[in-house]
């Protein structure tokens, strides 16, 4: 996903593709529930709730409805379905972690297409280190059907260890990963205009849908922009977004969790980096069918919409949630240290296409230019003592 200091330009949206008819009645669907949520509104619907029902909104909206989402036939593309090499190095960090615990479970937020949890599965059986459960939180019945499918192809034998969840499991002892979770919570959007903070609200007229800034109403969100204020340099004209929803989320995983290890992998930035300057209109950016682009407002219900992790954040409310900080590294120095180099030397070199596969998959996994330093990823600790032998190369929690 693009790593850049200002939105790319208009002229990309008019290149998307067109919707077949099925889809583009599920997206007028989905909009006219946003015209009457805005109607009900006073002024405008905050950008969050829209975003809410553009991602969530039940049956229509992008993570619950029916539309391919992930792999090259979709949207985008997660680094396990880029290569098994993603599930092996991971599966090197999940191993110790398991050990110290006394077996323990894993826990995966957003499980994606399956691929990660069945990689994971398998790879740890190998190394005869298989979690006690293996939990799926995953809110959409479309995407849980999926996954249960690729379980079923890839690790049928398994699939008896596998639990879809509804909420967070009390007492959970373990390792928890989320992979590319944050940057799909609802974000709120604000402007500083003439020393003034304002919110973004969306609003409609004959034309569609549009941004109208105004005073702030979301609760928490002026304090939240003051403090951001008084931290980086936001000058007049400066747009960007905040989370205020990871803070309650890292909360309640806090309060479910006895002992374990969470894992969140995203991209973004340290905060200074996230709210620099140069970086004057956020970071928001949407996708649909591997285009990337800056508009939310196109195609309701069937792009993904997005914003960068702001990791300094994250890190500052694991902390308050009672959490540990246990590192923090790009994607590249996580699967290094996690042993990819060894990983690729152990492939079978006579296989020269699924060699030459791995080495591709590497590459973009951790390439600069792809997603080996735009991707970062954050260790949390609970109630357990553990070196985590991902951030041993380079651990960068000193820009936190």
């Amino acid at each position: 996903m693009p790593d850049c200091f200002t939105s790319p330009p208009s002229a990309t949206v008019q290149r998307l593709p067109v919707p077949d008819t099925a889809a583009q009645a599920v997206s007028s669907r989905l909009l006219k529930q946003i015209k009457r949520a805005i109607d009900l509104s006073a002024g405008g619907l905050p950008f969050d709730h829209f975003m809410e029902m553009a991602l969530y909104g039940p049956g229509l909206g992008y993570y619950v409805g029916g539309s391919r989402k992930f792999g090259e036939a979709g949207d985008f593309i997660t680094a396990p379905e880029v290569s098994p090499l993603f599930a092996q190095c991971l599966t090197r960090q999940t191993k110790p972690v398991l050990e110290t615990l006394g077996r323990g479970d894993i826990l995966e937020f957003g499980a994606g297409s399956g691929i990660l949890a069945a990689d994971l599965l398998a790879e740890l059986e190998r190394l005869d280190a298989l979690p006690g459960h293996y939990s799926i939180l995953e809110i959409s019945p479309e995407l849980q059907a999926r996954q249960r499918e690729t379980l079923a192809q890839r690790v049928p034998h398994l699939l008896d260890r596998v639990e879809w969840l509804e909420g967070m499991p009390m007492g959970f002892n373990g390792l928890v990963i989320a992979n590319e979770l944050l940057d799909a919570m609802a974000v709120s959007r604000f402007r500083i205009n003439g020393g003034e903070i304002e919110e973004c609200f969306v609003v409609y007229d004959e034309a569609g849908l549009k941004e109208r800034f105004g005073p702030v109403t979301t609760p928490g969100l002026l304090a939240a922009v003051e403090a951001l204020r008084e931290a980086y340099e936001l000058t007049d004209g400066y747009v960007s977004e905040i989370n205020l929803r990871q803070a309650s989320w890292l909360q309640a995983l806090s309060e479910t969790m006895g002992r374990g290890v969470v894992l969140l992998i995203d991209y973004g930035y340290c905060g200074r980096e996230y709210y620099h300057p140069q970086r004057s209109r956020g970071t928001l950016m949407c996708h649909y069918r591997h285009r990337a682009h800056a508009d939310p407002f196109r195609w309701i219900g069937l792009q993904d919409i997005t914003s960068h992790v702001d990791f300094t954040a994250a890190a500052r409310s694991a902390l308050e949630a009672g959490f540990h900080l246990g590192g923090y590294t790009t994607q590249a120095h996580f699967l290094i240290g996690n042993g990819l180099d060894t990983l690729l030397a152990e492939s079978d070199p006579h296989d020269l296409t699924r060699h030459m596969a791995l080495v591709q998959g590497v590459k973009r996994l951790t390439l600069p230019s792809e997603m080996g330093e735009r991707f970062k990823v954050l260790g949390l600790l609970k109630g357990i003592e553990l070196n985590l032998q991902g951030f041993a190369l380079r651990d960068f929690c000193e820009r936190l």
